[in-house]
């Protein structure tokens, strides 16, 4: 049995922006203070790393867990609100296809492995339309390190689908160098989809086991199995 962690933002859609303008909104209703991701790059980032470092540059300290507590219910709560707002939320080509492909395959399981909190997370899929293809995942939530959440992922999947130890491969599908450098670190083989901000010489840099201009790439099918 093979697992297939999913990276969301950038790898099966795009938000255009709603988790900033989110994190915004919540940072200026909590502390007064606007425009606090500006300059921030989060590709690839945690939630709570993004956070660390609006802290850091508004205030130049840490965030108490109870300030952690406050932002992310107001951001959330931002979250559907700016998602209600998009005419259209941008799934990626061949995501649909791909996923509906493998769902329906009995020799492998879907999983995220995502930066995003765990209840932002889902609020994306759903908006997209496809929260149906995952039941659990590792998550930002799990824990600010990338390489950690990930094996996290792994474990609750193994849990969640009984694969007891051991999954036969775990591949990581992202679209950013974390995703390739801490899928490695996890122990998993990476696939590189240049779908985000990333151009593919970006992504080969860091020498992921596959690259694919997208999803809808056939050989997507043929490298894994």
């Amino acid at each position: 049995m093979k697992l297939l962690l999913f990276d969301i933002d950038g790898t099966l859609m795009k938000s255009f922006r709603a988790g900033m303008r989110a994190a915004d909104r919540a940072f200026e209703k909590l502390f007064g203070i606007g425009n606090a991701m500006d300059g921030i790059r989060t590709d690839g980032l945690t939630d709570p790393l993004i956070l660390r470092m609006m802290f850091k540059k508004v205030f130049d300290r840490e965030f108490s867990n109870e300030e952690s507590t406050s932002f992310y219910n107001e951001y959330i709560n931002f979250l559907d609100l700016e998602l209600k707002t998009l005419d259209e939320i941008d799934v990626l080509p061949g995501v649909v296809d791909l996923l509906e492909e493998l769902i329906g395959r009995d020799d492998c399981v879907l999983a995220l492995g995502t930066g995003n909190i765990e209840e932002g997370a889902w609020i994306k899929l759903r908006y997209a339309g496809l929260s149906s293809y995952f039941d659990t995942g590792g998550f930002g939530s799990d824990s600010e390190k990338r390489n950690e959440l990930l094996v996290i992922g792994i474990k609750k999947a193994s849990e969640t689908y009984n694969a007891g130890a051991n999954f036969s491969d775990i591949y990581v599908i992202g679209d950013t160098p974390h995703d390739v450098m801490h899928g490695k670190a996890a122990g998993a083989k990476t696939v590189g989809v240049a779908t985000g901000s990333y151009s593919i010489d970006e992504l080969r840099n860091t020498e992921p086991d596959y690259l694919l201009p997208d999803l809808g790439d056939t050989n997507i099918i043929s490298l894994i199995f």
